[in-house]
């Protein structure tokens, strides 16, 4: 009963809000009992935090299976966002700035985790896209990185970009295509040509 409900939880928090999602709201939709659910969670903090472990989770669980699939590394770049596309395809508002407004705790806990995962994997993409002939041999990595880091998170934290969640995908799409045009070789602007006109498609 505790996996439903983080489950159930993560879904609304995600499509309808961390502040508009009431405890009452959850026990509906699980058609249970206030009385159980506080059983597993003795308040709401408990469930949020717990819900975006399960999120983020998930977020690294996907990684590692494109990461099995051998794409070559801008292709890889692609298929993540898609994950995140997704993930976020019924969410009205961006989760992370309500996070930061009404949880910044759990919202401080989640970016330290995040920021490691999103290192890590950047991190082992820009190595084999040098390695592929995709990103310029001479490329200073760990400034790339943060670089990018930065303008991703930088997006979904701020509200000079608004807050409307669909629209923030097509920007962070937008981020992606910046990314690779400052790091890319020939090869790979050719490789994320191809790619954007694939996506160009679906946005």
């Amino acid at each position: 009963m505790r996996d439903k409900i983080i489950d159930k939880a993560g879904v609304l928090f995600l499509n309808l809000g961390f502040k508009s999602i009431t405890m009452d709201d959850i026990a509906k939709e699980l058609a249970i009992s206030k009385k159980t659910l506080y059983k597993y969670f003795s308040k709401k903090t408990e469930l949020v935090d717990a819900s975006t472990d399960a999120v983020h989770n998930t977020i690294n669980e996907a990684i590692n299976n494109i990461k099995a699939q051998n794409y070559n590394a801008i292709e890889e770049e692609f298929a993540v966002k898609a994950v995140f596309k997704e993930m976020f395809k019924n969410a009205k508002t961006s989760p992370m700035y309500q996070l930061k407004k009404y949880y910044p705790e759990t919202y401080t806990k989640l970016m330290e985790r995040e920021e490691c995962l999103f290192r890590d994997c950047n991190i082992d993409n820009l190595i084999r896209g040098i390695e592929q002939g995709f990103y310029r041999k001479n490329l200073k990595i760990e400034l790339a990185v943060k670089f990018y880091f930065t303008l991703i998170f930088g997006v979904f934290e701020s509200e000079m970009y608004g807050n409307e969640m669909q629209e923030l995908i097509k920007i962070e799409y937008e981020i992606l295509e910046y990314h690779i045009r400052a790091i890319a070789t020939p090869k790979g602007i050719q490789e994320l040509e191809k790619q954007l006109k694939t996506i160009n498609k679906n946005l």
